[in-house]
């Protein structure tokens, strides 16, 4: 209840947990006594900083570098725009700490829904493949929600689904029909995952066991990728008296929990071994950036989201961005990656635009969207940006240049440096791709991304990366 009190004593002790190791020692935590001395002491890092100083010598056997002892899992993450693959340590605290953020969810289910009775079926978690790989001596490294299995306390493993023989299987396509036709659609009472996938679980379920297909549902846990674009299209599936709360849980930790409705925030973990930071995002590319925490916050501010963690994790640059609706106590919105920012050409327009300029275009076109991408490409003397837009059902083709336009036309309204990209002739207007339902997954079965928590990257900076994405794409079209 005292949100500054508990962050600083959760750095702090993180501090001193860590003050022998490798980082610890280059960081002089010995002397460490106070948020501002530690944000003195310690800079930003993204992953690839991180990598390059720490763990490129050292992994998979990160022994004393970035926590005492040794980490015992790698949580093998891709990274949604970078293309590569990350490996975040995951400690024994860290995961003690996530069983704790999952129980809070649970206790604000229960808070807002008491005749609620979430435990009296099993407990379903849409996830990649939990087979773990052999990475060194005493060290694993996969999918966070196979480590997340693989540490499942005994006693609880008959009130959860699937069972092993399913939860192992690397082939995702053939994984979805196997876990809807065998899934004990009576039984489950709490389902969680990504909306992209639940979404197509929800569709093959129904397709074996008719409407609502998993009558006994009392929790639909949802987190990964934005919930407004889903909501809709999941609320048929979902039976009387349903509820459904976000999660906000990376691989670096779990930052925050819904503890009210749909839209109203989800209030930031402030006791779970994570030490948060918040940089606003057009501070990003300075020398010195301002470094928010829960004391120093305001509303209506995008950040980007710093994390300082029970793994290891020192003022870490996790990729998302934020903004806060509320202080007291600290409940937030997710905004988007802060590399959802289309900027090749100098427009600056950032993943919240860009949702809300598709968002209202489709909207104004009757058009359902399944999945996006939008990038940077050159055309002649100038750019422009290409959407690649999967919408639900058949779309004429005609349809792309009305949206074009309105997307031009909303992205003009909302962003000056885009309106005066546009004037200037610096920026050429939109193109707009439509494709046919299945392409997206297409492009990352091709990836070897396909299922469990990987996602589409809605917004890929990278002009040669995005044009190599477009290829395998428009693959798809008839």
């Amino acid at each position: 209840m005292d949100p500054a009190a508990e962050q600083e004593r959760q750095l702090l002790t993180l501090v001193r947990r860590a003050a022998g190791t490798r980082f610890g020692r280059d960081h002089r935590f010995d002397a460490i006594g106070s948020v501002a001395a530690f944000q003195r002491a310690v800079p930003l890092r993204r992953y690839e900083d991180l990598h390059d100083d720490y763990l490129a010598g050292a992994l998979p056997a990160l022994d004393n570098l970035l926590w005492p002892g040794l980490t015992p899992y790698l949580a093998l993450s891709s990274g949604t725009t970078a293309g590569r693959t990350k490996r975040i340590p995951v400690t024994w605290p860290m995961l003690r700490a996530n069983r704790d953020a999952a129980l809070d969810l649970m206790a604000w289910h229960l808070a807002a829904n008491p005749r609620a009775r979430p435990l009296a079926g099993l407990s379903f978690m849409l996830g990649g493949s939990t087979a773990l790989d052999p990475a060194a001596p005493g060290v694993l490294q996969g999918d966070l929600s196979g480590i997340a299995a693989h540490e499942m306390p005994v006693l609880l493993r008959p009130w959860t689904w699937p069972p092993e023989e399913l939860a192992l299987m690397p082939d995702w396509d053939a994984k979805l029909d196997a876990l809807a036709r065998r899934a004990p659609v009576e039984a489950i009472s709490i389902l969680s995952g990504t909306p992209s996938w639940l979404l197509v679980l929800f569709e093959r379920l129904a397709a074996r066991a008719g409407m609502p297909p998993l009558p006994a549902l009392d929790l639909l846990i949802h987190g990964g990728v934005a919930w407004s674009p889903y909501r809709n299209r999941i609320a048929p599936y979902l039976p009387p008296g349903c509820a459904t709360r976000e999660a906000y849980a990376a691989s670096e930790g779990f930052i925050a929990v819904a503890d009210r409705g749909d839209g109203e925030g989800m209030r930031l973990s402030l006791d779970h071994g994570c030490f948060f930071e918040f940089v606003p995002v057009e501070e990003l590319g300075s020398a010195n950036p301002t470094r928010h925490w829960v004391a120093t916050i305001e509303t209506g501010i995008e950040y980007a989201v710093v994390v300082s963690s029970c793994a290891g994790l020192f003022g870490y640059l996790i990729g998302d961005t934020v903004r806060f609706i509320d202080r007291a106590p600290p409940r937030l919105l997710v905004t988007g990656r802060t590399s959802w920012m289309l900027s090749a050409f100098g427009e600056h327009v950032t993943g919240e635009e860009i949702e809300a300029a598709l968002r209202d275009a489709t909207a104004a076109a009757g058009i359902a969207v399944a999945e996006y991408a939008v990038g940077p490409e050159f055309v002649a003397s100038a750019g422009r940006h290409r959407w690649c837009i999967e919408a639900v059902g058949d779309v004429p083709p005609h349809a792309a240049k009305g949206l074009a336009a309105t997307l031009d036309v909303a992205l003009r309204a909302t962003n000056d440096d885009y309106a005066a990209h546009r004037d200037g002739a610096q920026l050429a207007a939109p193109a707009v791709v439509l494709l046919p339902p299945g392409a997206f997954a297409g492009w990352m079965r091709a990836e070897g991304k396909l299922g469990g928590q990987h996602k589409v990257p809605r917004v890929v900076a990278d002009p040669d990366r995005f044009a190599a994405m477009v290829a395998v794409l428009v693959a798809h079209r008839p």
